[in-house]
Parts: C-alpha cells; sequence; structure tokens
C-alpha cells in the first residue's frame, strides 16, 4: 500500500511539472548552416544553457522547438570548422529565422603553418603573422607558373623587368625582388639566378600552400630575407591525391600540362609532378616590331619520397630538374641571329637541377638534419651581349628542437658554400696579362638560436639571435624579437622587431645590367645591405548573423642601411652601382577582409598604402628621393559566387596598382615619368563534374590593358648604331633622334599581354 501511494505521488508530480513546463511561452528557431558558400549537412545545433539540440539534414537545414522564450547561447559545430557561439533572442509562440556560416578550419587561425618559427605551429599560437595560400585560391585564377599566381596576394606583387624578355622578381610591401627569399620547403635554393630566371615551373599540382612572411626572417633564414620570404609547401606523398591532372590553353595558343602522380614502393612513398608550359606564336599588337610576349618553351620535373621509419621519424628526399628555353624581340629574329648585332633578340635559355631533403636522427632527442644542393646553368643572349653563368650552392642545417617547461627551445647550425662563376666583370681580378677569371667562392656559416616562452596562457614572447661568418665580408649578427597576445579565439595581436641581411650579387638579380643597352660601373666595393623592421599585426574574426567577416591588419616599418641602389640617372648609357650614403625607409599600413556570407559568396578583398623612400647624404643635407618602380598603394580582390544547383563557380579576380616612377633616359625623354594607375581583372566560370572532372573557362584582362607603345625606347635601332655621342659619352639630339633616347627595354610596370580567353579541364582521383 505505501509502495502505491508513493507511486501516485510521483506520478502526479510529473505531471505537474510537464502542465507546467507547457506552460511556458516558448519558440522554434529555423534556419541552415553554410559553409564555403554551400549548406552544410550533418552540423551540431544547439543551446548551452538548455538540454535541446539537432543535426542539420542533407540541405543543411535545421529546427530546433519548444524553446522558452528569452536569450539562450546558440552553439554550432561541425567537423573541420570553426566552433561558432552566438547569443539568440526566441519570440514567444513565433518562429526565429538564423542562417550560421561555419568558417573552415582550414582559412582560418586553426591553419597549421612552419615558416615563421621553423616548427609546426597553428596559426593562431604562431607569434609570427604568416599569410597562407592553398591550392583553391589559386585555381581562382589559373596560371601557368607560380610567378603570375602571386599576383592576387595583398602586398606581393611579381614585377617585370624587361619588356623584351620577360623576366621578373617578386616585390614585398614596395621593396625589389633581390628582398625576398623564395624557398621549397623550407630550403633557401631559389635565390640569386634563379630569383631571376628560377620562379617559373614548380609544378602548382604538387603545391600544398604557399606561406609568406612580410618583414626580416633572417634570424631563422639568413641572407636575403630581408623583405620577407615565400616558403612553396610540397605535399605529403602519403596524403596527397592518386593523380591529378591539370590542362589549359589560351587563345593566344599558350598551352600548360600540369600532372601529379603518386605511387607506394614498398615502405616508401613517391609523389611524381610534371609541368610542361609552350608559348610559340610571336604577337604584336603595339606595333613597336617587337614580340608583345616572349616565346617560350619550358619543362619541369618534380619527384619526392617520403619513407616509413620507426617511432614515427621523418625521412624525405626530393629532387626537380628545371629547363627552359625562351625569346624575346624583332619580330623578324631567328635562332641564327642569336648573339650577333643584326636583328636584335634576347634568348635565354636555363638549365637547374635542385635536390633537398630531410632526415630526424635516431636520437631521444628531435634533431633533424635538412640539406639541400643546387646547380643552375645559364646561357643567354641579349643583343649581341652574351652571359654565361654557373651557380652551385649546397646547403645544411642541424636542429634541436626542446620543450623546456614554458620554454620552447630551437637550436640550429646551418652552413652554405656557393660557387659562382660568369663572364662579367663580377668574376675576374686584374692580372700583368689582362682581366683573368676568378669565380667566387664564399662559406656562410652560422648558428642561431630561438626561445619561444608561454608567458601566460595567452601571452607568448619569442626572442632569437642568429650568428653568421660570411668568408668575404666577415661577422654578421641579426637578432628578433616578437610578442603574442591573445585575449580571445577571435583576437591576435603581434607584434615583430627584427633584423635581416643580404649579400648582393648585382649581375644575377639585375637584369637591367645583363641587357647591354648600358655599361655597368661599381664603383666600390659593395657591403652587405642591412635592415631593421618593427610590424604590428591585428588579427580579428567576427561572427555575424548572416555572415562571417575576418580581418587582418598590419602596421610596417623598415629601415635599411648599405642599401645598394643602380643610378640610371646621372648617365643615361651607363647603370652606377654604390652603397646607399644615408638609408632607405619603407612604412606603411595593410588591411585583408575575408568574408563569408550565408548565401553563396565569398570576398577576399585587401589594401596597401606604402611610402618608401631613400635618404641620400649630400653636402651635410639629405635629400629625400622616391625609388623607381614603387607604387604607393595597391589593391587586390577576389570574389566568388556558387550555383550549387548547377555545379558553377564563378570567380571574379584582380588587382590595381597606383602610379610608380619609371626609369627615363635624360631630360628630353617625352614618355611620362610615372605610370599611370592600372588593374588586371579576370572572370572564371569553373563546373563540376562528376568522378572528380572540373571544366573551366574565362576571359583574362577583361579590361584589356597594356602599357604605352613606346615602352621600348628606340626600338628600331636596338643596336644604337644611329646614336651620336658628344666627347664625354653623353647623347645628343639628332634629327633622327630628337629626344636623345638610346635602346632600353627597361620602361616596363605591367605585362604587355592584352585581354585572351582561355579553357581547361582538371581531373582528380583521391
Amino acid at each position: 500500500m505505501i509502495k502505491f501511494i508513493r507511486y501516485i505521488l510521483y506520478c502526479s508530480f510529473a505531471c505537474s511539472a510537464a502542465q507546467a513546463q507547457n506552460s511556458v511561452p516558448s519558440g522554434q528557431l529555423r534556419g541552415i548552416v553554410w559553409a564555403d558558400g554551400r549548406p552544410l549537412p550533418f552540423a551540431s545545433i544547439g543551446f548551452s544553457d538548455l538540454k535541446t539540440g539537432a543535426v542539420t539534414n542533407e540541405a543543411g537545414e535545421y529546427t530546433l522547438q519548444h524553446i522558452p522564450a528569452g536569450r539562450h547561447q546558440l552553439q554550432v559545430s561541425a567537423v573541420g570548422f570553426v566552433k561558432h557561439a552566438q547569443p539568440v533572442q526566441i519570440k514567444a509562440g513565433g518562429i526565429t529565422r538564423l542562417d550560421i556560416t561555419l568558417q573552415t578550419a582550414s582559412s582560418s587561425l586553426n591553419e597549421v603553418v612552419v615558416t615563421g618559427t621553423l616548427k609546426p605551429v597553428t596559426k593562431m599560437e604562431s607569434p609570427v603573422p604568416v599569410d597562407v595560400f592553398t591550392p583553391l585560391f589559386f585555381r581562382k585564377n589559373p596560371t601557368p607558373s607560380l610567378f603570375d599566381a602571386l599576383q592576387n596576394i595583398n602586398g606581393v606583387r611579381p614585377q617585370l623587368n624587361c619588356n623584351v624578355c620577360n623576366t621578373g622578381d617578386i616585390h614585398i610591401n614596395g621593396l625589389e625582388g633581390p628582398y625576398t627569399m623564395v624557398m621549397i620547403d623550407g630550403m633557401p635554393i631559389v635565390s640569386a639566378l634563379s630569383t631571376v630566371y628560377g620562379l617559373s615551373g614548380i609544378p602548382n599540382s604538387l603545391v600544398e600552400r604557399v606561406e609568406i612572411v612580410k618583414g626580416p626572417a633572417s634570424t631563422l633564414y639568413g641572407s636575403e630575407a630581408v623583405a620577407g620570404l615565400i616558403n612553396i609547401i610540397t605535399k605529403d606523398p602519403e596524403t596527397a591525391p592518386r593523380l591529378t591532372a591539370d590542362v589549359f590553353s589560351t587563345s593566344w595558343q599558350e598551352y600548360n600540362v600540369d600532372l601529379g602522380l603518386r605511387f607506394n614502393a614498398g615502405n616508401a612513398h613517391s609523389l611524381l609532378g610534371v609541368n610542361y608550359y609552350n608559348y610559340q606564336h610571336p604577337i604584336d599588337n603595339n606595333g613597336d616590331g617587337f614580340t608583345d610576349v616572349t616565346l617560350q618553351h619550358r619543362i619541369s620535373v618534380f619527384n619526392k619520397w617520403s619513407f616509413a621509419r620507426k617511432q614515427q621519424r621523418i625521412a624525405s628526399l626530393a629532387a626537380r630538374y628545371y629547363y627552359e628555353d625562351r625569346w624575346g624581340g624583332d619580330m623578324r629574329w631567328g635562332k641564327q641571329w642569336r648573339g650577333t648585332d643584326s636583328i636584335y633578340g634576347e634568348s635565354i635559355r636555363t638549365s637547374r637541377l635542385e635536390v633537398i631533403g630531410s632526415y630526424q636522427l635516431p636520437l631521444r632527442e628531435k634533431i633533424m638534419l635538412q640539406y639541400s644542393f643546387n646547380v643552375h646553368d645559364q646561357n643567354s643572349a641579349y643583343g649581341k651581349t652574351w652571359f654565361l653563368a654557373n651557380q652551385k650552392i649546397a646547403f645544411a642545417q642541424l636542429t634541436w628542437d626542446k620543450q623546456l617547461g614554458s620554454h620552447n627551445l630551437l637550436a640550429g647550425i646551418p652552413l652554405r658554400y656557393t660557387y659562382y662563376d660568369d663572364n662579367t666583370v663580377a668574376t675576374e681580378k686584374p692580372t700583368p696579362h689582362g682581366p683573368a677569371d676568378a669565380p667566387t667562392k664564399t662559406w656562410l656559416p652560422g648558428v642561431f638560436l630561438q626561445d619561444e616562452i608561454r608567458l601566460f596562457p595567452k601571452h607568448t614572447l619569442l626572442l632569437g639571435m642568429r650568428y653568421d661568418y660570411n668568408s668575404i665580408h666577415g661577422s654578421i649578427l641579426t637578432p628578433r624579437l616578437a610578442y603574442k597576445w591573445a585575449p580571445t579565439e577571435q583576437d591576435v595581436l603581434r607584434l615583430n622587431i627584427g633584423t635581416g641581411y643580404r649579400v648582393v650579387s648585382v649581375f644575377t638579380e639585375d637584369h637591367a645590367a645583363l641587357t647591354g643597352a648600358r655599361q655597368v660601373v661599381i664603383r666600390e666595393d659593395l657591403r652587405p645591405e642591412k635592415s631593421w623592421n618593427i610590424n604590428l599585426n591585428y588579427v580579428k574574426k567576427i561572427n555575424l548573423n548572416n555572415a562571417f567577416l575576418g580581418l587582418d591588419m598590419s602596421a610596417f616599418y623598415t629601415r635599411f642601411s648599405n642599401k645598394i641602389i643602380p643610378d640610371y640617372n646621372t648617365s643615361p648609357d651607363s647603370i652606377i652601382y654604390n652603397n646607399l650614403d644615408g638609408y632607405a625607409v619603407s612604412k606603411g599600413f595593410s588591411l585583408n577582409a575575408d568574408i563569408a556570407f550565408s548565401f553563396p559568396l565569398k570576398i577576399l578583398a585587401g589594401a596597401t598604402l606604402m611610402d618608401v623612400n631613400t635618404i641620400t647624404h649630400v653636402n651635410g643635407q639629405n635629400i629625400k628621393q622616391r625609388p623607381l618602380l614603387t607604387e604607393r598603394v595597391t589593391g587586390t580582390w577576389t570574389a566568388s559566387y556558387t550555383l550549387a544547383r548547377w555545379g558553377l563557380t564563378i570567380d571574379y579576380t584582380g588587382n590595381i596598382y597606383g602610379p610608380m616612377k619609371l626609369p627615363l633616359l635624360g631630360p628630353l625623354d617625352p614618355r611620362p615619368a610615372n605610370s599611370p594607375v592600372w588593374s588586371l581583372q579576370n572572370i572564371q566560370f569553373t563546373k563540376k563534374c562528376t568522378n572528380g572532372w572540373e571544366v573551366y573557362g574565362g576571359v583574362k584582362n577583361l579590361l584589356n590593358f597594356r602599357p604605352r607603345k613606346d615602352a621600348i625606347a628606340r626600338s628600331t635601332d636596338p643596336f644604337d648604331k644611329k646614336v651620336v655621342h658628344d666627347p664625354q659619352g653623353n647623347v645628343l639630339p639628332t634629327p633622327d633622334n630628337p629626344y636623345a633616347l638610346t635602346f632600353d627595354p627597361s620602361y616596363v610596370y605591367a605585362p604587355n599581354q592584352g585581354i585572351r580567353g582561355f579553357l581547361g579541364v582538371r581531373w582528380t582521383v583521391k
């Protein structure tokens, strides 16, 4: 009887509680969860303060019922995406509509990077700001080389250095290409000669991501990391797709083939990539008698191996062979005129071999051996001027990574050997019988130590110091300091102070010194350039009701000493090199915005404002000048819209550049001293098909922008046979040459290639 009474009372209380709960005003919450412009199925959604939740269906839709009226904390999560949390106001007796956009982890602060600290760490945890770009970004504007692919990255500009042969380098924050270090898998093998000639031909199908650090990084990477560095991370042979193929062509009859193949051999995994590019259709749309775009024939083969070892220790080996034959010049030119003064042409043949590897020693401590070796052979003819060069670089580095309490130590012993020889005055020495060949052989041993200290859960301090001994220039010291404060998961503030240095090789870096159009004058022994930089970076992630907004802001200041600046103005027939008696400054501000809407639209946009100047001491006064080919403002954008029902994506990409100071040939030169504001814009349509197939096509250079027709000075007299000089060597105006000009292709700021269509196909087998 007692048990029966207890049971009746229990049922009564339960019914009363249920009735009381049903009497509380409630409402519903409905909506769609989006990611990358598409509905996201199987995402978990619920309230942290209530015991209620749901999972989105295949259309990304969700419904939460019987939610008590009032303000509650909503949480949304899915594998591979950043967790989303926000307060929601529920209306009594009504339906609240809320669409939510999740940010993919690969494009958020959780991206793993290695460039900033030489070891894997999430982008949020890294005290050094690192920009990360995946192949998905580069596919929005397909290009035949990584050099061209960088044109839509804020603060990074591929710069053409010659209107004839189209060689170029990469500028970061307005600083010339030689200040940028380019690496493959962390190995500094793309340098010196290859800074100008070897940036093409890296197979895009093998690129896992590209990491960019803006600002000096010589503490970890040594010489050349003065303005910043670009690290090309290749795919892991164990996880890469089994097969990738990307083939496209343009209406200019350009053909590009990019292939990737993964296979296993016992306990080893291998990834093979081939890139082939061919353009053999000379075009002269501007009517100057010269090719608008250099004709090229290029092949690059890359093979990377990873080996299975005990305790998951690392062992990898990779090699790349690159060959290119390109020419530009007079439309009548043929190979029989190579190196002669009959018909002008610039013919460049590049052959290059690279080997890189890493091996973790079988010790209890984490000690890694990294090594690289490259051979670069250059055979070029600029009109009748020959440039024959051979370069060999061997590099090895031993690093020790150790965690001691709150200190994460990284120590390293690097060693680099550089052999360089060419047929210019750079590698000559005087003898009683005349100049003799004297190849440059440089040893560069060093040691560095980095300590990353976790002061508090939200505060990190990084201290670093590097000592190098250059066998020619002596001791070089480069300190570094970085501080990171992350008050929330959506806010990161970084302060970086560091130094950089580089040893200059004029003839491998400055194409204008090789064309034969000007005489090269080196007035003194060139000392290493040095720089100090301070960079303040703030990253903010904002979850809006129907969109996601990411902001990345940076203010930077870099000061150079011993800066080497080519002087084009003192004499129109010469380029004079010496260390600047003064200093140079690069300062500015950059902003990147990443916007993903609940509907399938995503926008990446950025702008950089720069003030780059040189201050020269002359007779007790400071003379301020703006360097050539340096813009004050740049902007980039990428807008992508997806029509999920049709499997169609539309990508609109572009960039815009402010005026640049251009090299004139004297006071009578009629060409403008500054370039106009110019922009390259592209549109692409991509159709996703079944079984990993994609078809894409579009239009490049929608505005059909091209430089002035007279960008090449005196293209009708490229060997200056009709130019008259006075006894001092100055060019005199004549009826045939009223502006006192000489042949010069260095008045260049934008590609000569106009509007063109393209069509391609991709196939991926995972």
